[in-house]
């Protein structure tokens, strides 16, 4: 297979579900036999293709006979951007000569930012000495096969629910084997009684608050649905469903039995087990940082364009930028065209690719140890449903060294998990649960994480698309958990987790002011992959 042109090369490796950095595609031009690389790389399980990744799949594989290393080539057992030589030393990849050294002992340098407890003691290297380890575990670019049949929203359904009813099962908080709803309906008249109580797991269909301190709500499963009604008790807190809210389509437990009426009078409601997250290290060997920004909104008149260039001046000036290696931008980099009616009055620029040209070139301005990673958002070009794939390989040809992934997309960070989320499901939790607000996102990300779930509510203000297999439950509970869309800022940890909303880089908008909301913008936030100390850095 012969593909020349690097966007249509992107396209191709997309399409089997492969990332592919600007940096590796001269060497993929190289092979003789694309779809062998590309065999090679699935049966290893790869998903981003970097340049040192692709010269190891070519040396490993039937392109080697073609591409057979020359002294241009670093040999596999080499550091990335290093080549061994037969004295010994290493030389750079410019021909350059590195004379051992004494090791440096590092100096506590004044730092702008004043946070002691974020120390230059807990990094023994530099972000620039440490290769990158990206291991990408979930990405839609390239895997979405959904028609939009009804086929397919119905199997969408039913793989949610049999996977969130795993892990209630697995919680093992049950106090006996759930019924199907079809048949609990069968046995309504012998469960009639606190004594004699029943257990259906299914999705909320709809619901409501009653004028006597209670919840009513009728769950769906592959065999019926009921109706629902449960009681608020003194000792549950207002998190609790029956005082703070259901969402559409989440996927629940309830335990009760049957009154005359037909209707399943509930004890409670059961959810799988949040337990404490024993959270993943980096290592000491890999002790380096992850920053976290979203909503950078290039285009717009309200972009604040001299405080990205402050943060440009920390990175080269502070020590502390010195141990970031990787800088997520979790959607809405820049404002785009015809998002909603009248948006031209308020870009200042108006052409998409020059938005996403002037992106590229701000990027560009970050320290070359710095990997950058993108994901979309609702401003984007891409399609508005979630899961959404990455920026169109037309769009990323704009872009120097630069991993591009969907959303929401789940990845490790040497051994560190991130489930980063654009975040636009926030809009339906504020909407439905009383304890959520714009002004607190964190509490929504709280709640997606206790559902298992990213975006429970088809219809509401998240398009979904409907894929046969429910890609927006959250499987594995990440070690950081990172969002944006609100443009506020937030960074804590719940039940082990870090839950960041990255901070945005747009000022008060017209729509915000009137609905009264002040965004906290320009606030980068800072994880140190081994020790888990946070950094939020105002740059206002």
């Amino acid at each position: 297979m012969a593909v020349d042109d690097g966007a249509n090369l992107s396209r191709v490796l997309m399409s089997h579900g492969l990332l592919v950095k600007r940096s590796a595609i001269p060497a993929i031009q190289s092979v003789d036999d694309l779809d062998r690389l590309i065999q090679d790389a699935l049966d290893k399980s790869i998903r981003l293709l970097d340049e040192p990744t692709v010269r190891a799949l070519i040396q490993s594989g039937p392109n080697a006979d073609r591409t057979s290393r020359t002294g241009d080539d670093p040999p596999a057992s080499a550091p990335e951007g290093q080549i061994e030589v037969a004295s010994g030393q290493v030389r750079g990849d410019r021909g350059r000569t590195i004379a051992p050294m004494d090791a440096v002992e590092l100096v506590q340098a004044p730092r702008p930012h004043g946070l002691d407890h974020y120390s230059l003691a807990d990094f023994p290297m530099e972000a620039k000495d440490v290769s990158s380890m990206i291991d990408i575990h979930f990405d839609i670019t390239g895997n979405s096969v959904t028609e939009g049949r009804l086929s397919d929203m119905q199997s969408c359904f039913t793989d949610r629910l049999s996977k969130i009813r795993r892990m209630i099962l697995e919680s093992g908080t049950l106090s006996r084997r759930p019924s199907r709803i079809s048949d609990a309906w069968r046995e309504r008249k012998a469960r009639n009684s606190p004594e004699r109580e029943v257990t259906v797991i299914g999705l909320v269909e709809f619901k409501r608050f009653g004028r006597n301190g209670d919840i009513q709500f009728a769950l769906e499963d592959e065999t019926g649905s009921l109706e629902c009604v449960l009681y608020s008790k003194p000792e549950w807190t207002e998190t609790h469903p029956v005082n703070d809210g259901l969402l559409d389509d989440d996927v629940i437990g309830v335990t009760g039995y049957f009154t005359e009426s037909g209707r399943l009078r509930a004890s409670d409601i059961h959810r799988p087990v949040l337990g404490i997250h024993d959270k993943a290290s980096s290592g000491r060997d890999a002790a380096i940082s992850v920053a976290f920004l979203s909503d950078i909104h290039v285009g717009s008149k309200t972009f604040l364009a001299a405080q990205w260039e402050k943060m440009i001046q920390w990175f080269r000036e502070d020590p502390l930028a010195r141990t970031i290696k990787y800088f997520v931008m979790t959607g809405d980099g820049v404002d785009g065209v015809g998002i909603y009616p009248g948006q031209e009055r308020h870009l200042s620029i108006t052409d998409l690719y020059k938005q996403y040209g002037e992106l590229a070139r701000m990027i560009e301005e970050l320290p070359d140890w710095v990997d950058t990673i993108i994901l979309p958002g609702n401003h984007d070009a891409v399609r508005p449903a979630e899961p959404q794939p990455a920026l169109d390989p037309e769009v990323q040809q704009d872009y120097s060294d630069v991993t591009f992934s969907g959303n929401p997309s789940d990845f490790s960070l040497h051994g560190v998990r991130v489930l980063a989320y654009h975040g636009v499901s926030i809009s339906d939790f504020v909407s439905s649960l009383r304890s959520v607000s714009f002004e607190h996102p964190e509490r929504a990300m709280m709640a997606m994480l206790e559902r298992r779930h990213l975006a429970p509510s088809w219809g509401g203000k998240t398009p979904l698309s409907p894929e046969p297999e429910d890609q927006m439950v959250i499987q594995t509970v990440p070690d950081i958990f990172v969002t944006g869309h609100v443009h506020g800022h937030h960074a804590s940890q719940y039940k082990g987790t870090h839950i960041i909303h990255s901070s945005t880089w747009q000022n008060q908008t017209d729509y915000q002011r009137m609905l009264g909301f002040q965004p906290l913008p320009c606030i980068l936030t800072v994880v140190n992959l081994e020790t888990h100390a946070v950094a939020s850095i105002p740059f206002v």
